[in-house]
């Protein structure tokens, strides 16, 4: 006989909404059935005073742990496991620029741990960025992009390129952005200075994404939107906003959040450093002090990545940016599986296989549920 377990919790984060309370029955290694109230029968375990939510997605990181996702499989393995046990089910491996023929090398070598399940896909941020908004990025290692080096990357990833950033006002963007969004790749404007008409373009070329809005591109200003008016104020973007404190006040973190037309995710941007603390560490070739929490560049004020994790990032929104829990959840679970179509990712649904995760009253994580381990 299959043995199921139900969880019931006083809030519990299902695609429609937020419940208060709610349940969710497990069982044959997978979500059977969740709804709204009181269980069909007595729950097995009761989380009282917690919320049961989707594990969290996180489609934007460098490493954590003291590892970073550009030293090789076991390094990967590393990074990915930090932010597991802080509660980041589903980690996108982010890539700083290098010549591409040594980021051919790296997404072919991560490419089998997507293909294992585990890592949720690849990143590429660079090499095709603007050098006057470079940011933590070795200035030797950008280029512009051609269809060749397109290709070239795409195929040593083997579809587990799921986005690239780019600064849609090089020659050959726009061209990328097609090439790439043609191959099942998302395109994510960042580290760029173009205007609002740049990056307009790359919008209607297919880009989806806006890569740590705010953060290394051309500022706001009342008349000249730039990147960050295009792309707040279009359905078909995503941006992405780090809720650190650092990258963003609070007070522009609701700003964007409740501004911005195509939603916003969650992302971490975060380095080595995550869950490790202050000290030294390597970004791309390029050394990084971290201190206080704040990752630069060494002997700069340049801000280079961070040590967040993601469930730091939900509860600074909703702490410090007073953004509503529903929203902050939702912007780092179902929002970012569905920007970079992951399947089986970020909700909690019959025939989910992905860990769900408690947070206790302070949105602390207090526990896991993996469906898997149940029979």
């Amino acid at each position: 006989m299959t043995t199921t377990v139900i969880h019931r919790a006083d809030r519990v984060l299902l695609p429609e909404r937020l419940t208060a309370p709610g349940w969710v029955e497990i069982g044959s290694g997978q979500v059977l059935a969740a709804g709204v109230g009181a269980p069909p029968r007595p729950a097995d375990v009761d989380h009282r005073d917690a919320t049961l939510s989707p594990g969290l997605v996180d489609i934007h990181c460098h490493g954590g742990g003291g590892f970073s996702f550009t030293d090789g499989v076991e390094a990967a393995r590393g990074a990915r496991a930090a932010h597991l046990r802080a509660g980041t089910v589903a980690t996108v491996a982010s890539l700083v620029s290098a010549p591409v023929p040594a980021l051919a090398a790296q997404c072919a070598e991560l490419a089998t741990l997507v293909e294992a399940g585990v890592l949720a896909g690849i990143h590429l941020e660079g090499p095709w960025l603007s050098p006057g908004r470079r940011g933590a990025h070795d200035p030797r290692a950008l280029a512009v992009p051609t269809p060749a080096d397109v290709e070239t990357l795409v195929s040593a990833a083997r579809g587990t390129l799921r986005m690239v950033t780019l600064a849609p006002e090089l020659p050959g963007a726009v061209d990328a952005v097609r090439q790439l969004v043609a191959n099942g790749v998302a395109v994510a404007i960042g580290h760029s200075d173009a205007d609002e008409g740049e990056a307009r373009r790359a919008i209607d070329a297919g880009a989806s994404v806006a890569t740590h809005l705010f953060n290394a591109m051309r500022p706001l200003s009342h008349r000249s939107p730039g990147i960050i008016g295009a792309c707040l104020a279009s359905p078909e973007v995503t941006v992405e906003l780090i809720a650190d404190g650092v990258h963003l006040a609070p007070t522009v973190t609701a700003l964007a959040a409740r501004s911005a037309l195509g939603g916003f995710a969650l992302v971490t941007d975060a380095i080595a450093a995550a869950g490790q603390g202050d000290g030294s560490y390597v970004l791309g070739g390029l050394d990084v002090d971290v201190a206080d929490g704040v990752a630069r560049l060494a002997g700069t004020d340049t801000i280079a990545g961070s040590s967040l994790l993601l469930l730091d990032a939900v509860r600074h929104a909703v702490l410090h940016a007073g953004l509503p829990l529903e929203q902050a959840l939702q912007a780092a679970t179902r929002t970012p599986a569905e920007v970079l179509r992951i399947g089986g990712l970020g909700v909690i649904a019959p025939g989910v296989t992905a860990p769900l995760i408690v947070l206790d009253a302070q949105l602390r994580l207090s526990a896991v549920v993996d469906p898997r381990a149940t029979p």
